[in-house]
């Protein structure tokens, strides 16, 4: 299904099943295909479960613009209004964990009960004067350089960190890897360049600051993507009513390659 938002851009969601109503939010460079091991668990539980493909990913429309953390916000917010949606549950991996919490905190006011970042950026990666435990600059520069001009082999690549496949003892899984391979080819290789910006640059400080709501952090120890201590942690101490559990010696892409732990803490947090 689909919906158009303002500036014409396609905005490409699934919506299965009825009950209270859980959204999913993805990360980078991926789409709502990288959900599955939730989605279908959820729905199983008797959730109604919405995920939708960023603009520029998957299948949703490839513009030129717009591949920034308020403009992702705002097609958000269309979509959670076309659908009409009350007393939701956002959850956000990664890029989609910083959208989560922007959105809750610019409209999810009455709309919104929980909230759930999982290996989220907030909140903030990049390295600067005010945050010098950062990432650096120069690694963000590396992924745009690899986005822009060697992508297949580059995305190919990205996964091995990305699922914790470089460590000892690691189960491989080539089908794992070759669908976050194939979730990224579909998307546009300008909306994944330009919303690298968008993950490592924006500062969610003061919307974490501001969400009243419950919110669940949940984080990897062993995050090679988002460096656990430069984010879960500090998200956590900055939300007002944030409960955090890190995971030892997990992954960046945990939802996948932990879904059964992972699940069952976000359905206790939901029923709690």
């Amino acid at each position: 299904m689909k919906i158009t938002v303002k500036d014409g851009t396609e905005i490409y969601y699934k919506d299965w099943g009825t009950g209270q109503p859980i959204v999913f939010h993805h990360g980078w460079p991926l789409s709502s295909d990288d959900w599955d091991a939730q989605m279908m668990f959820f729905v199983q539980k008797g959730y109604r479960v919405i995920a939708h493909d960023r603009r520029g990913h998957g299948r949703s429309g490839q513009e030129s613009e717009g591949h920034n953390m308020e403009t992702y916000v705002n097609d958000v917010n269309e979509l959670m209004t076309a659908l009409d949606l009350k007393d939701a549950i956002h959850v956000g991996h990664s890029t989609g964990g910083g959208e989560v919490i922007a959105y809750v905190a610019k409209y999810g006011k009455g709309l919104v009960s929980k909230a759930v970042l999982i290996s989220a950026v907030t909140p903030i990666m990049v390295q600067s004067e005010s945050n010098p435990e950062g990432v650096p600059m120069s690694v963000f520069d590396e992924i745009r350089q690899g986005t822009a001009f060697n992508r297949p082999q580059y995305f190919q690549d990205f996964t091995i960190p990305f699922y914790g496949y470089n460590r000892e003892g690691a189960k491989v899984s080539q089908g794992i890897r070759d669908n976050w391979w194939r979730q990224g080819m579909m998307g546009s290789v300008k909306a994944h360049h330009d919303g690298i910006k968008a993950f490592s640059e924006t500062d969610f400080t003061e919307d974490l600051k501001s969400v009243d709501i419950p919110v669940l952090v949940l984080h990897g120890e062993d995050d090679q993507i988002v460096p656990y201590a430069i984010s879960a942690p500090k998200a956590a101490n900055l939300l007002k009513n944030g409960k955090l559990i890190s995971y030892p010696g997990f992954p960046h892409g945990m939802p996948t390659t932990e879904a059964a732990t992972i699940n069952a803490d976000i359905l206790a947090f939901i029923q709690s």
